[in-house]
């Protein structure tokens, strides 16, 4: 049974699990669309859903926020000043989960995900 078990931890330790969503998260936000594995795919949405709500919101505060998430940098700077504006009208499902073939090297199930 899987009880308790809802976190992909995608065989690595809590602190590359935290990297590989932060380097996704900056990619996704900068590019505006990336194409991964769908596991990965379906755990960038939430955390990346989270930063945009919060930079809707122009305060020192939110802008903290995201950057102790997405480190200082262009990602940051994207997401407070063309990606908060754009969905302030909007209350959630800011981005889009799109399935592709499977990866030929290994089978595994791929993903694009992109900003509605």
């Amino acid at each position: 049974m899987r009880h308790h078990d809802n976190i992909r931890k995608f065989g690595r330790t809590k602190g590359q699990r935290r990297a590989l969503l932060k380097a996704l998260a900056v990619s996704l936000v900068i590019h505006k669309k990336i194409t991964t594995t769908e596991a990965k795919a379906k755990e960038l949405r939430p955390f990346v859903e989270k930063l945009v709500s919060r930079a809707k919101v122009p305060t020192i505060a939110s802008r903290r926020l995201i950057e102790a998430r997405l480190g200082v940098g262009r990602g940051t700077r994207e997401l407070i000043k063309t990606l908060g504006p754009k969905y302030e009208k909007r209350s959630g499902g800011y981005t889009r989960i799109m399935k592709l073939p499977r990866r030929m090297s290994d089978g595994s199930p791929m993903a694009v995900i992109e900003f509605v």
